[in-house]
C-alpha cells in the first residue's frame, strides 16, 4: 500500500510515505532537480511539502493532478488532512487525499466542476494554478501586469495580475501566460515556494531579468518574405499565434532553434518560421527608385490604367517596404511631375544612390502580350552590366512570384535612363495594360502591393548577393 500511494502522487505529494528519511531527503540526493531551482526545491523538502519518486528522481516535466495540487496546497498551509466525505460526488471519505481537498473548499480554495465532481486525476493547467495560488496565500503586488493573452474579460485575469504583480511568476519571455498549458511539477514547486518565502520571489525577478539580458542579445538580422508572417508563443505550429509581421519587416533575431528563430518588431516579439526570413544587408546603402514617366510624358494607357499613375502608387509603396527593411530609398518624384530620363540618373546619382531601379508598366499591339518582364543594359564596365544583370533576375524572379504572371524574363536593352549611369541598374515592366488579365490585376491594391513586395524583396536579395561577392 505504501508504495502504491507513492506512485500514485510522485513528487508533489506524498501522502503514503517517503523514499528516505527525512533527514537524509535534499534536493541534492534526487535526480533531476535543475540545479538553480536546488535552493527553492529544498526549502519545500524542509518543509515537509515535497519528497521524490520511489526510483530518487524529480521528474521536473511531470504534469501536476488537481489532487496533487490540493495536497501541495494543503501541506503548505497546514490543513487538516483528516479523511472524511467531501461536497464532490467523486471524493468520499475512503479516498486518501479527501481531508486536504474537503480542507481546501472550507477555505475557498478549490472548487469543483458545475456536474458536482471534482475530477481528482485531472490535470492541473496554469490558469487553475494561478486561482489555487491566489486563494492560498497572502500576496499583494503595486501594478498591474499585463500578458498578450490574457485580457480583462478572462476568468483567470485578476488571479493571473495577482501573482504576477506580487513577482511569483512572470509568464513567459514572448509576453504570454498560456493560461490553458498544463503545468509541470517543476513549475507548482516553485510558485509554491516563492509564495510561502517572499526571498525567492526577489531572486525570481533577478534571475528572470539575467535571462531577459541575455535574451535580448541580437545574434543575427533578418528580412520578412511572406505577406503576412504568423508570430507564435513557441518554436513550432502548434503554439498560438502573438502578432503577425509583414513583407519586408527587418527583424531583430535573439536565438534559434531548429528552423524557428525568436525574432522582435517594435513590439512584437515571438517565434517564427526561418523559412520565410531572409538576411538583411549588412551595410548601409540607398537604393533610387524611379517610377516612370509622369507629369505631361502619361505613358501607356488602357484598360482604364495610366501608366505614370500605376507606377507612382507601386513605387510609393515599394518605397514604405524598402525603408522597412532598413535601406535608404531615394524617389525620383514622389508627384506627377516630368524629369528628362539623363535628369532620373543625375537625381540618383548626386543623391548617393548605388544602385538604380526604373518602374515601368508596359503595353503592345497586340492584346495577347502580358506578363512581366525586366531590362538591364550591358553597356559599360564589365562588373557594372553584370550587377545589372543580377540585380534584373533578383527582381523579376521575384516579381513572377508575387504577380503570379507569365514570365517573358530578363533581357538586355539600351534604354537610355538604365544605360547613360555608372550604377547597376534594372528597368522592370509590371505587367502590360493592353492586356486585360494583367490591367484588371494591376487595377487591385493587392497586386500593386505585391509588385512592390516584389521589387522590394529583389533589391534585398541583391544588396545581400553583393554584399556576399
Amino acid at each position: 500500500m505504501k508504495r502504491f500511494f507513492i506512485l500514485l502522487f510522485g513528487v508533489i505529494v506524498l501522502i503514503g510515505g517517503f523514499l528516505q528519511s527525512q533527514s537524509t531527503v535534499s534536493a541534492n540526493s534526487i535526480e533531476g532537480v535543475p540545479s538553480k531551482y536546488k535552493e527553492q526545491i529544498n526549502y519545500l523538502i524542509d518543509e515537509e511539502i515535497i519528497f521524490g519518486y520511489d526510483d530518487n528522481t524529480f521528474k521536473p516535466k511531470n504534469h501536476v493532478t488537481r489532487q496533487e495540487a490540493a495536497a501541495m496546497i494543503g501541506r503548505a498551509l497546514d490543513l487538516n488532512n483528516t479523511k472524511r466525505n467531501t461536497v464532490f460526488d467523486d471524493v468520499d471519505a475512503s479516498h486518501y487525499g479527501s481531508g486536504y481537498i474537503a480542507s481546501s473548499v472550507d477555505k475557498g480554495i478549490i472548487n469543483g466542476y458545475p456536474n458536482g465532481t471534482f475530477q481528482p486525476n485531472n490535470t492541473i493547467t496554469r490558469g487553475e494554478m494561478a486561482v489555487l495560488i491566489s486563494r492560498a496565500f497572502p500576496l499583494s503586488g503595486s501594478q498591474d501586469v499585463s500578458f498578450t493573452d490574457v485580457s480583462e474579460s478572462n476568468f483567470f485575469y485578476t488571479y493571473i495580475n495577482d501573482i504576477a504583480s506580487a513577482n511569483v511568476t512572470m509568464g513567459y519571455p514572448d509576453g504570454t501566460f498560456q493560461p490553458n498549458r498544463e503545468i509541470s511539477r517543476e513549475e507548482f514547486s516553485l510558485l509554491v515556494a516563492r509564495s510561502m518565502n517572499p526571498d525567492f520571489r526577489s531572486q525570481q525577478v533577478k534571475d528572470d531579468n539575467k535571462e531577459k539580458q541575455e535574451d535580448l542579445k541580437v545574434i543575427d538580422e533578418k528580412v520578412v518574405t511572406a505577406d503576412s508572417l504568423n508570430v507564435r508563443s513557441g518554436p513550432g505550429t502548434s503554439n498560438g499565434v502573438v502578432g503577425t509581421l509583414s513583407t519586408a519587416s527587418a527583424v531583430s533575431v535573439y536565438k534559434k532553434e531548429g528552423n524557428w528563430a525568436y525574432v522582435t518588431k517594435g513590439n512584437v516579439e515571438g517565434w517564427v518560421s526561418m523559412s520565410y526570413l531572409i538576411d538583411k544587408p549588412r551595410s548601409s546603402h540607398v537604393i533610387a527608385l524611379d517610377p516612370g514617366h509622369g507629369g505631361n510624358d502619361p505613358g501607356a494607357s488602357a484598360n482604364g490604367l495610366v501608366e505614370k499613375e500605376v507606377v507612382l502608387d507601386v513605387g510609393e509603396i515599394a518605397e514604405e517596404y524598402l525603408e522597412d527593411a532598413g535601406l535608404d530609398v531615394f524617389m525620383t518624384r514622389t508627384r506627377d511631375i516630368y524629369h528628362t530620363l539623363d535628369n532620373r540618373v543625375k537625381l540618383a546619382t548626386s543623391n548617393k544612390a548605388d544602385a538604380f531601379v526604373s518602374i515601368h508598366a508596359n503595353a503592345a499591339a497586340s492584346e495577347s502580350a502580358k506578363g512581366v518582364e525586366t531590362f538591364y543594359s550591358s553597356a559599360g564596365l564589365s562588373n557594372r552590366a553584370y550587377s545589372s544583370l543580377k540585380l534584373s533576375q533578383f527582381i523579376n524572379e521575384r516579381l513572377v512570384k508575387e504577380m503570379d504572371m507569365t514570365n517573358r524574363g530578363v533581357k538586355e536593352a539600351g534604354y537610355r535612363v538604365i544605360k547613360a549611369t555608372s550604377l547597376p541598374s534594372a528597368l522592370t515592366e509590371i505587367g502590360f495594360l493592353t492586356n486585360k488579365g494583367d490591367a484588371d490585376k494591376l487595377k487591385q491594391t493587392q497586386y500593386r502591393e505585391a509588385a512592390a513586395r516584389a521589387i522590394s524583396l529583389g533589391v534585398v536579395d541583391y544588396y545581400n548577393w553583393e554584399e556576399n561577392n
